[in-house]
């Protein structure tokens, strides 16, 4: 048996140390690559406290993608080391990658969208957007949709796909908001009376911001009225409340000055021998 066991070292080792050699490098590169995957993932999920560019919900996706590249090139080397033709392997993984990639290319698309959408942030959790013909506040980003609560409530999950293809209106990404209060006076009435009521409200109400200066102006010449207009801007979490209460006090302010807020009229001319047959 010993002879047996000195005669295969002898015919085989050194298939045997060349053997043991590529498995000792593999098991090397399989715990540098742990290693550096590891530290790829730590150094990816500590970078926004620093950059502050990329959204904390791309973090984890980019940090295991990161992780899982290291692991595959690591593979890659593993497989290089037992001989196995790495090339041939790559290209078919290509062609693999291709085939998945056009069967799946309206989900790959909402991905790519998403992930436009967590680096460039056109919005973030808690705006007010408008887009296409949707308005409401932002619940949810992922890869996949995007999560909306309209106004009156309702829960809303659109593809990124379609919302990346659509004008992007954020009502909240300023911090401001302007608001046009606007209301029609008599034509027999004085502008500049108007003008002064408008003055005096938005001097008084402490909630409208001095930059921009609130304006006023006459915006235009109704058929009924003259319309005059109070411009003014807040802060967003001001402005719903006193968009209302500006309304409401501009019209007790009008009446209040002796102004007149007209309504559409229309006067009937009978010509005289007309005569009404029953």
């Amino acid at each position: 048996m010993k002879q047996t066991i000195n005669e295969f070292w002898l015919n085989n080792s050194e298939t045997i140390i060349a053997l043991g050699y590529k498995v000792i490098l593999a098991i090397a590169i399989l715990i540098a690559s742990a290693v550096l995957a590891k530290s790829v993932k730590k150094a990816i999920k500590n970078s926004n406290a620093t950059l502050k560019k990329v959204d904390n919900t791309l973090l984890p996706i980019l940090s295991s993608v990161a992780g899982y590249a290291v692991y595959i090139i690591g593979g890659v080397f593993i497989l290089d080391i037992f001989g196995v033709n790495t090339a041939s392997l790559i290209a078919l993984m290509g062609a693999a990658g291709l085939a998945i990639g056009l069967a799946l290319k309206d989900t790959l698309s909402n991905i790519a969208a998403g992930m436009m959408l967590l680096i460039l942030r056109p919005f973030k959790v808690g705006d007010f957007v408008e887009i296409g013909s949707m308005q409401g506040t932002v619940s949810e980003v992922n890869l996949f949709t995007s999560v909306f609560q309209t106004i009156d409530g309702l829960y809303i999950a659109s593809p990124n796909g379609i919302v990346w293809g659509n004008n992007i209106k954020n009502f909240t990404r300023n911090g401001k908001r302007r608001m046009d209060i606007v209301v029609g006076i008599s034509y027999a009435d004085s502008i500049d009376d108007g003008f002064a009521v408008l003055k005096d409200i938005a001097a008084n109400e402490s909630r409208l911001l001095s930059e921009p200066a609130p304006q006023v102006m006459v915006t235009a010449m109704a058929e009924s009225s003259v319309n005059i207009q109070l411009r003014a801007w807040a802060k967003n979490e001001d402005y719903w409340q006193t968009y209302w209460d500006l309304n409401k006090r501009v019209k007790e302010s009008i009446e209040r000055a002796g102004l007149t807020i007209p309504f559409p009229q229309r006067t009937l001319h009978i010509p005289e021998g007309v005569v009404r047959k029953n």
